[in-house]
């Protein structure tokens, strides 16, 4: 058994703390992708006159997602991953009820352009599909500027056909 005092040390020693960025820029620590480290990316858009906040953070084989509409509350978690033996893509509500599926689709597609684990917290209007397609396409596009997710074979296709 661990005292309080060695479990309040040990949290300490995990805190990760991270200087305040203007809208629009990304804050990300750790180094270049090594194996085990861990990144983290915090970003606010404006989209659809709606104040979208995201966190991204990338472990060695998953990677974690907060999306925030207006506030900081947490909103639903999904878990999503491929399961064996035919690499399909399973998702599960951990936090929220089954009938609120906004981020659930969102979580399985990520599964699909990352191939790691998903986990994605998301808070954001369940009858809005429009803000829920701009929130993903943003969150690809910086997914796919942190190198977490390649040029799929159409994207390759057509930039060397340009």
């Amino acid at each position: 058994m661990m005292s309080s005092k060695e479990l309040w040390t040990g949290f300490s020693d995990l805190a990760v703390s991270a200087p305040t960025q203007p809208e629009h820029r990304a804050n990300s620590s750790g180094g270049e992708s090594s194996e085990g480290s861990l990144q983290i990316t915090c970003f606010t858009e404006d989209l659809h006159d709606i104040t979208l906040h995201f966190q991204i953070m990338k472990f060695s084989k998953q990677i974690y997602v907060w999306v925030g509409c207006n506030t900081a509350k947490f909103g639903h978690l999904y878990a999503a991953a491929t399961t064996r033996p035919d690499n399909r893509v399973s998702v599960t509500s951990v936090l929220g009820g089954t009938s609120d599926n906004t981020g659930s689709s969102m979580a399985r597609r990520l599964v699909l352009r990352t191939g790691l684990n998903i986990v994605l917290a998301c808070n954001i209007p369940k009858d809005s599909p429009m803000l829920e397609a701009a929130v993903e396409r943003k969150l690809v596009e910086k997914l796919k500027g942190l190198g977490y997710i390649g040029p799929t074979a159409g994207e390759a296709n057509i930039s060397t056909a340009r």
